[in-house]
């Protein structure tokens, strides 16, 4: 049976080393293909190392259709799920798949959920909501895709990382030779190195890398050692240092101001009103006749003169 492999599909996942090679080639001469491949129409999606060795040695080997998948991004999301979930992954392994499925669901959001013309051969795919597929499993199981990566954050939980070490994969991939992202994926460069070094210029990168591990290694501490020195030298930051800041300050304590003397304005006016007004006289106070008065100023003539003896 021959199925069609399609290379963008078949660069979705790291090619085994020699020792897997090895070990995958005896398992399937031993105990033969036990699980099947899984395909979209003719297109294989999963197997493409058994497939190629049971090809190889004429061993038998059993499909599995999956008629869910609706375009070729839905495909590639499935085949980095499966390989997410493998053990045997690096940090950086599980990062870059992170990454990918970044991408490619931000491009599924950013066009409409089914395309034709990324049909493979044979019958065209049952279309099924965006955020289900098909798990190898079973024909009629069905998986989330796992939407909701737009943070670092998610991002590192979806690879099982830190976001730390998604910031350094991230900066590997965008500025690390390919000599750099050699010794990463072999193991004899960590990532912390490896982001380290990222950092020079790309010959400084080769020229390290065409010396060894061991140079690789020092280069990175060089570029660390530096960092902290120019951290230990450069001067404590100063409150006015930054003229924006201040600016905003400034115009937020004059708008604070300004407020209050309107506010004092206000109440000035309002006491001078007050203060303008006459003073009734209490309900309780009856108004003076004349005989009264007359007779008040009687009795205070007479205290002021003192008694009689």
């Amino acid at each position: 049976m021959d199925l069609v492999v399609n290379e963008e599909l078949k660069a979705c996942i790291d090619p085994l080393t020699a020792d897997e090679e090895q070990a995958l080639e005896r398992s399937l001469l031993a105990e033969g293909c036990r699980d099947a491949l899984v395909l979209w129409g003719d297109v294989l999606v999963d197997g493409h190392n058994r497939y190629r060795i049971c090809r190889q040695h004429g061993l038998p080997f059993q499909t599995v259709q999956n008629p869910r998948f609706q375009c070729l991004a839905d495909v590639q999301l499935w085949m980095i799920d499966q390989h997410l979930g493998r053990r045997s992954l690096s940090d950086f392994q599980r990062g870059v798949l992170a990454l990918r499925k970044r991408e490619l669901v931000a491009e599924r959001g950013a066009r409409s959920p089914w395309t034709p013309a990324t049909a493979p051969t044979g019958s065209a795919p049952e279309p099924v909501s965006a955020k289900t597929i098909v798990s190898s499993d079973s024909a009629s199981a069905t998986v989330p895709l796992g939407d909701g990566l737009t943070t670092r954050e998610a991002l590192a939980k979806a690879a099982r990382l830190s976001s730390g070490q998604v910031a350094q994969i991230e900066k590997i991939q965008k500025h690390a030779t390919p000599d750099v992202v050699a010794a990463v994926k072999a193991g004899t460069l960590s990532l912390n190195a490896a982001a380290a070094v990222a950092s020079l210029p790309p010959e400084e990168q080769t020229a390290a890398a065409a010396l060894g591990h061991e140079e690789l290694k020092l280069a990175a501490r060089r570029v660390r050692e530096g960092k902290r020195k120019l951290a230990a030298q450069a001067p404590p930051p100063s409150p006015a240092a930054d003229g924006s800041a201040s600016d905003e300050t400034l115009a937020s304590l004059r708008e604070r101001v300004a407020a209050l003397t309107a506010e004092n304005t206000s109440l000035r006016a309002e006491l001078a009103k007050w203060r303008s007004q006459p003073v009734p006289p209490r309900p309780d106070e009856a108004p003076f006749s004349a005989s009264s008065a007359a007779a008040l100023r009687s009795m205070a003539e007479d205290e002021a003169s003192g008694p009689p003896w």
